[in-house]
C-alpha cells in the first residue's frame, strides 16, 4: 500500500512539473492537470492518510453509493489540483483510474482534439459535481477526463475558497 501511495505521490508531482512545462505551449493553452483519480479498497484509511499524514483537506464528497459504499472524496493538494478517491471492492488492488485535465473551454478543447484525430466524447454535465465532462482514451487505454468547472460546481467552489 505504501509503495502505491508513494508512486501516486511521485506521479502527481511529476505530472505537475510536466503540466507546467506543457502549459507554455500554445497547443495546450487553457489546459492543466486538475486531478488524478484513484480507486482503493481501504477508502477511509486512504482519505485519512491524505488528510492526516499529507495535510491535505477533503474539499468535497459525493453522496454514498446505492450499494452503501461511501461516495467519492476529493482531496485538495493545491488551489486547483486534487486527488479523486473512489472506493473499490475490498479485494481489489488500488489503481489509478484516470487523469483529470482542467479545460478553460471544454467545447473548444473537444473540437481541437477531434480535429487532431482524437475521439473525445461530447461534453456533458455531471449530475454529482456540476462539472462539465468529456473523455478521451489514449492508444494504451488510459482514460483522460477533460473537465470544465463552471460557477457553482463543487470543484469551482473549492478552488475559489482556497487560501
Amino acid at each position: 500500500m505504501r509503495g502505491a501511495l508513494l508512486f501516486l505521490s511521485g506521479a502527481v508531482v511529476g505530472a505537475l512539473v510536466v503540466t507546467s512545462v506543457a502549459a507554455q505551449s500554445t497547443l495546450n493553452t487553457g489546459l492543466r492537470l486538475n486531478h488524478v483519480g484513484i480507486s482503493v479498497p481501504n477508502f477511509q484509511e486512504t482519505v485519512d492518510f491524505y488528510e492526516t499524514v499529507m495535510g491535505f483537506r477533503v474539499s468535497h464528497r459525493f453522496a454514498p453509493n446505492p450499494d452503501g459504499r461511501p461516495g467519492t472524496a476529493f482531496v485538495q493538494i493545491s488551489r486547483d489540483t486534487f486527488i479523486e478517491i473512489a472506493p473499490a471492492a475490498a479485494d481489489a488492488k488500488p489503481t489509478i483510474t484516470h487523469l483529470g485535465i482542467g479545460a478553460d473551454d471544454i467545447k473548444a478543447t473537444v473540437a481541437r482534439l477531434a480535429q487532431n484525430g482524437g475521439k473525445p466524447t461530447e461534453p456533458r454535465p455531471s449530475a454529482n459535481s456540476g462539472s462539465i465532462l468529456a473523455n478521451i482514451t489514449d492508444p494504451a487505454g488510459i482514460r483522460t477526463e477533460l473537465n470544465e468547472q463552471p460557477p457553482g460546481s463543487m470543484m469551482r467552489k473549492a478552488i475559489e475558497s482556497w487560501k
